[in-house]
């Protein structure tokens, strides 16, 4: 099997990086050697790469999928948001600057280059490439200089598969949408439809979805079912919705623990509390306002793609407060940005230009920030346990009190992140997906809380993760017209497809 094709989607979070995670499973567990590539990723939740750079976290979930190491070929270009019109542009791993919606219009023929010979190189080395849209191949107002959708499924030659989630309500309308705005040229290559999170009986779908093959000449290539044992690894920052409890939480061996995290509004590798979620009787909870902490047993500080900016929206709402009173009680957790803003100085000339600010005060250090991003997977020990982590950061400690006692001791001795009675705090992230040292954190918090929680000596996150990867597969499997699929992969969008009305110019 041979070929590669693009799944594009009616919206964000259409379901996109889940079908093609689940494809790339479904291949590999083939033998087929497959790549993921997403050729611009607009995202803050991101991965160091063992080639050293920085990746969407999505692409970097799609190649443990496909059973190889994560690259930075397989995401190119990533945006990382800082604000609501700029955001940090990463070219293959590596910052190369900011740059507004407008500004980044003109980089784009340079960046389709790469994007293309990228791509070219990984269809040379595996056998088949499963590319990601992003966003919407509708957004007919940026098509001119699209580099993610129909623009690289032209480029590319790729047939597309358009993927909408039936819980927005209305799916069959967005997809005969989503084809009637393309141009003729961009229609010629969509070549089917799949219908994402299904409940209910699908003989009440059945007529709908036979319709909108009449109408548009495209076959509705499966309908896969909302599965409430799917959960890990969301891609996008909206995924996080204040006030829902993140996973599905088993019962606990003793007390409940209850978790709060703080839903930042440029949140940036939220993913980190997933782990917790796995754990039986830890309750995790994104929340956005203070009230939300009166009942928490601990409270995370995620990490922040613009920390300054960050603080100050926890000041403007009473979070602050609500976590220093919180600390005189009970446990707070800071990963990365969150880290920086339990400090008692930051000063950044780089992401926000404020100079310096006031922390939490929370923790005796002192963050500067850096033009140089810091790219590291560092190891070392943690509660006396062997961990593995990633770091993506700016911010740097310049100052840390000779008492304070680090989190993470590293090989070399080099203390790492803090811990006091109520504070723990670390510029790791993927530092709670270490299982031992995950149930030491959860040991700690709960004795500081008060709770008698008992965590679970058989938990192990990465079996949880694999699990939720083969699942993906079973859906595809299961649910999608495989041996279409593989048609497509090996012949392309077959030849006269019709064209819908009114067809974009």
């Amino acid at each position: 099997m041979s070929g590669a094709l693009l799944v594009a989607g009616t919206s964000s979070d259409a379901g996109k990086s889940v079908l093609v995670a689940g494809l790339c499973r479904w291949l590999a567990r083939q033998g087929v050697r497959v790549a993921p590539f997403k050729a611009q990723n607009m995202s803050n939740n991101s991965v160091v790469t063992l080639d050293g750079g920085e990746i969407g976290r999505a692409q970097a979930l799609q190649a443990a999928a496909a059973g190889v190491p994560p690259s930075v070929r397989f995401n190119p270009v990533l945006l990382k948001p800082g604000g609501d019109r700029t955001s940090q542009i990463v070219v293959l791993g590596k910052a190369v600057g900011h740059t507004s919606a407008l500004s980044y219009r003109e980089r784009k023929p340079e960046l389709f280059e790469t994007v293309l010979s990228t791509l070219a190189g990984l269809r040379a080395e595996f056998d088949v490439v499963v590319c990601e849209g992003a966003g919407s191949p509708a957004e007919i107002n940026l098509r001119a200089d699209d580099i993610a959708n129909m623009g690289l499924a032209r480029a590319a030659d790729l047939p597309v598969l358009i993927v909408g989630d039936i819980d927005r309500g209305g799916v069959l309308a967005h997809l005969y949408g989503t084809v009637a705005l393309l141009s003729p040229a961009d229609q010629a290559l969509v070549c089917g439809f799949v219908i994402n999170k299904f409940r209910g009986d699908p003989a009440l779908l059945a007529p709908g979805l036979d319709q909108l093959g009449e109408l548009t000449g495209r076959p509705v290539l499966g309908v896969i079912p909302w599965h409430p044992d799917l959960w890990i690894d969301a891609e996008d920052s909206l995924s996080y919705v204040a006030d829902g409890v993140v996973g599905r939480p088993k019962p606990p061996l003793g007390e409940w623990l209850r978790v709060a995290v703080v839903r930042l509004p440029r949140i940036s590798n939220g993913t980190d509390v997933e782990a917790l979620a796995c754990e039986p009787g830890v309750s995790v909870r994104f929340v956005t306002e203070p009230s939300r902490l009166a009942d928490a047993d601990l409270v995370v500080l995620p990490g922040s793609k613009a920390t300054v900016e960050d603080l100050k929206w926890l000041r403007d709402n009473g979070l602050a407060q609500a976590i220093q009173e919180h600390a005189r009680r009970g446990p707070v957790v800071g990963i990365c940005g969150g880290y920086q803003m339990l400090g008692r100085k930051i000063t950044d000339t780089v992401e926000s230009g404020a100079g310096t600010v006031d922390g939490l005060g929370l923790l005796d250090i002192d963050i500067e920030f850096t033009v140089d991003k810091t790219l590291d997977r560092p190891d070392g020990t943690v509660f006396g346990a062997p961990a593995t982590g990633y770091e993506i950061h700016h911010g740097t400690v310049t100052r840390r009190s000779s008492t304070l006692v680090p989190l993470v001791t590293l090989p070399d001795g080099t203390p790492e992140g803090a811990l006091t009675n109520t504070i723990a705090g670390t510029h790791w992230h993927g530092l709670l997906e270490n299982d031992a040292p995950r149930r030491e954190l959860l040991r700690w918090a709960a004795a500081v809380a008060g709770r008698n929680f008992v965590p679970a000596m058989d938990t192990q996150f990465a079996v949880v993760r694999e699990a939720q990867l083969d699942l993906l597969a079973d859906l595809v499997a299961d649910n999608l017209d495989t041996d279409a699929l593989q048609a497509l992969l090996a012949t392309g969008a077959p030849g006269g497809l019709p064209v819908l009305p009114p067809g974009a110019p």
